[in-house]
């Protein structure tokens, strides 16, 4: 993690609305704040190497390997969204999605296939699924590659804009690669979740699966909507569900037809936190 991203994470929103002595202090102190925690920091783990002592992670379940490489995707996890330095082992609960990725995933653990994750964070979700898809190509896309703390011959980070239909664009779409799996894991922002869903669907491989998570956070959480204009991907979701008609600003009308046209199925699931929802293509 560089400077530029600890100050986005941890100090962006505190400097936005600070006063002019605040933000001079703010100003001063998050260099020194940054160098304290760059030692606390995990260093780049090259899975391939990793995997040489450790081959019974290929042999466990979901969950287990989300709560092994700490990902909020499992049961339990310790908190991965404070600094670095004040991070401990205290286990807390997580979003506990694991279940229902492993009966869908199942079936297709073997199959030489790509996964996409967007909001990948640090990385922890991406090296769950290299063990799991023992024999898939894992991409992990993110506003902030340079968290990223995961290697292989198996996995490429790479940087992208969610929020931007432009950067979804030229560091997804132009790369020209099908995917049997896309995770959308990234800002949670309504319009965000709508333009990730729509513009990425044609990407996936027949019979493949789209997945958003916190799909509930637009309709419980108002800073995830701010600005922004209804209807949520959630009630577009059931709409289609429900073979009615709506209408959204952010996408054009041949993009909404080409997924009207070749969803199979939606799912929606409540897990320990917020929801999410498996949306498979046909």
């Amino acid at each position: 993690m560089n400077l530029l991203t600890f100050y986005k994470l941890f100090y962006k929103h505190r400097l936005q609305k600070a006063s002019v002595m605040l933000k001079v202090y703010l100003i001063l102190i998050i260099p020194i704040k940054y160098l304290v925690n760059y030692f606390y920091m995990e260093r780049k783990k090259n899975l391939d190497d990793y995997s040489n002592k450790n081959m019974f992670l290929y042999n466990k379940d979901l969950n287990y390997l989300f709560e092994y490489f700490n990902s909020d995707k499992g049961e339990k996890f310790t908190n991965q969204y404070t600094h670095p330095s004040k991070k401990n082992n205290q286990l807390i609960q997580a979003h506990g999605y694991s279940k229902f990725y492993e009966n869908i995933f199942l079936s297709i653990k073997n199959e030489k296939i790509n996964v996409l994750e967007i909001g990948s964070f640090y990385g922890n979700a991406s090296a769950a699924l290299y063990y799991y898809f023992k024999n898939a190509k894992i991409f992990g896309a993110d506003i902030n590659p340079d968290m990223f703390n995961y290697s292989s011959k198996r996995i490429e980070s790479f940087y992208v804009n969610s929020s931007s239909l432009e950067s979804i664009k030229a560091n997804i779409i132009d790369k020209k690669i099908q995917f049997k799996i896309i995770i959308e894991d990234a800002s949670h922002m309504l319009k965000d979740q709508i333009i990730s869903l729509f513009y990425l669907f044609p990407i996936i491989e027949e019979g493949g699966y789209f997945i958003v998570e916190e799909l509930d956070f637009p309709e419980t959480r108002e800073d995830m909507r701010i600005d922004q204009h209804l209807p949520d991907l959630k009630q577009i979701l059931k709409n289609i569900q429900k073979k009615q008609d709506f209408k959204s600003p952010y996408i054009d009308d041949d993009v909404k037809k080409y997924l009207m046209e070749n969803i199979d199925s939606i799912n929606f699931y409540k897990g320990n936190i917020n929801e999410m929802a498996i949306i498979k293509k046909k």
